[in-house]
């Protein structure tokens, strides 16, 4: 089932508000997980500290709703942020404003909908704030607070959500679900973003059909991971691949492979995706492009036939060549540029 989401549907609440007696991920190596991030050539980490349903993954002061209280008691964001900066990885935390089992918070399971006769969301504020800045200033620098599910914050506390970062961490970034749409970047969620310069946006999408992880699970191919990178990128955003690990706190090893599948393609290819923008195409069916400096990368996707043709630039063509592997022929004229696939 999906994390929180299952609470008082497929899981009654009392049974679900146990389960942390039982979490006991003994295999969760931080190293391992960092390696695997590594391997797929990500930039950066970010790690659910707090869903929905309250349970907290840190050593938080806050409340005894935490990973120290079970079997396991070992602090897995300290292990996975000090990893990350062993491994030269960016570390960022998502934290739910939302929770459902906090007895001060309005609204609880199932999913949210049912609003309880008694809150207080003056409480809610000062525990989610205090929460805040354990995790800023325990394990960070960070760089992403990636906030989710606001519900009863509206834009005025989403702002001063925003500013609390700010104040513990000035570069830090904030996405835009810190309350009534307040931070620094969009969040298209399980879909990849429209073409957009003006604002920073980032794609969370799934590496299977849910964000937790369940046996069996029908994940995406390789070729569909890259083309849902390359299309993020070509519109100029960046992609953030949510993985889910299993009860051992491992990652399963199909994943794990796909992961490392994404990297070796990445690994011939990396100058045409790091550090680049979007266009100067929009992306299109076949083909999408990105560009550093004067450089101009063509990421043909599918070819409908032998030729792929573009709109005219307004700049001269001067030198051609194919980032990875394969042959093209290329020609530039008034009318615009085609790209041929050389079959011999």
């Amino acid at each position: 089932t999906e994390i929180g989401w299952s609470r008082g549907t497929q899981v009654p609440i009392e049974e679900y508000d146990r389960l942390y007696q039982r979490f006991n991920p003994t295999n969760f190596n931080a190293d391992a997980w960092v390696a695997v991030a590594k391997a797929a050539r990500m930039r950066y980490l970010v790690f659910t500290t707090k869903h929905h349903d309250g349970f907290c993954m840190w050593a938080t002061r806050q409340t005894d709703y935490n990973i120290m209280r079970t079997p396991f008691a070992r602090d897995v964001v300290r292990e996975l942020a000090d990893a990350c900066r062993r491994a030269g990885l960016a570390f960022g935390t998502y934290y739910s404003v939302c929770d459902w089992h906090h007895p001060d918070f309005p609204r609880t399971s199932p999913g949210g909908k049912v609003r309880r006769d008694v809150s207080n969301i003056a409480r809610c504020r000062d525990y989610l704030r205090a929460q805040v800045r354990e995790l800023i200033e325990g394990y960070g620098p960070l760089l992403t607070m990636w906030f989710d599910v606001p519900q009863e914050f509206d834009r005025a506390e989403g702002e001063a959500n925003v500013r609390l970062c700010r104040t513990l961490q000035p570069d830090i970034l904030v996405n835009n679900r810190a309350g009534g749409g307040a931070g620094d970047y969009e969040t298209p969620e399980q879909k990849i973003g429209a073409f957009r310069m003006d604002r920073p946006w980032e794609s969370c999408i799934t590496i299977g059909r849910q964000w937790a992880w369940k046996p069996n699970d029908q994940l995406k191919s390789a070729a569909d991971c890259v083309r849902i990178l390359l299309r993020t990128i070509g519109g100029d955003g960046n992609l953030l691949l949510n993985v889910g690990p299993m009860p051992t706190g491992e990652i399963e090893e199909r994943q794990v492979e796909r992961l490392r599948e994404i990297g070796r393609w990445l690994e011939l290819r990396a100058e045409a995706v790091y550090g680049t923008r979007g266009g100067p195409w929009k992306p299109a069916r076949h083909v999408v492009s990105t560009r550093r400096d004067r450089t101009v990368y063509v990421h043909v996707l599918d070819w409908p036939g032998e030729t792929v043709r573009l709109p005219p630039l307004p700049a001269r063509m001067v030198a051609s060549r194919v980032v990875g592997a394969g042959r093209v022929k290329v020609a530039s004229g008034p009318a615009g540029i085609e790209l041929t696939a050389a079959t011999t």
